[in-house]
């Protein structure tokens, strides 16, 4: 049970998360048309969660070997410079994905310090940012996990979710 959460991690999240946003989604229509009245915090609530779900989404991407690539160049090159082009590829994506956390852990540090708070809830605003480091660093443990699944030969392309 638990190597099933921890495989599919991100696929919990991201379903419990869209979940979660088309029933508010929902309800403030709702409310909107019943009653001529709006839930104000809805707004607020789906922003942040489109972001979490952007986030988490690029982590269960980055697991599943779908994320968008350009691959005419790599194609075209002799098979003795395809691997050098992909490890440099693969370094790139990870060191740009280190620095979207550091400076996601930065702007969660930053915005607690000042205490900043959100506009409709009023709630401290960094409850929002603090899973965003975490979610790039999923994202690097998957693109790693794929990334050495290609090397040994052994990345399947995953069977979409029905």
């Amino acid at each position: 049970m638990l190597r099933l959460f921890l495989r599919d991690f991100e696929k919990i999240i991201c379903a419990v998360l869209f979940l979660g946003m088309a029933a508010l989604g929902f309800v403030n229509v709702v409310i909107r048309y019943g009653t001529n009245l709006s839930f104000a915090a809805s707004e607020e609530l789906l922003i942040n969660g489109f972001l979490l779900l952007t986030v988490f989404g690029a982590a269960l991407a980055a697991r599943r070997g779908e994320h968008l690539a350009v691959t005419l160049v790599a194609d075209r090159l002799p098979r003795l410079l395809r691997a050098p082009v992909f490890a440099l590829s693969v370094a790139l994506s990870v060191a740009l994905l280190a620095m979207s956390a550091w400076f996601s852990w930065e702007a969660m540090a930053n915005i607690q310090r000042v205490g900043m708070r959100s506009y409709a809830l009023g709630i401290p605003a960094w409850y929002y940012q603090a899973a965003l480091p975490f979610g790039f660093a999923l994202t690097i443990i998957r693109y790693l996990q794929r990334a050495w699944e290609e090397v040994r030969g052994r990345a399947h392309p995953e069977v979409p979710d029905v």
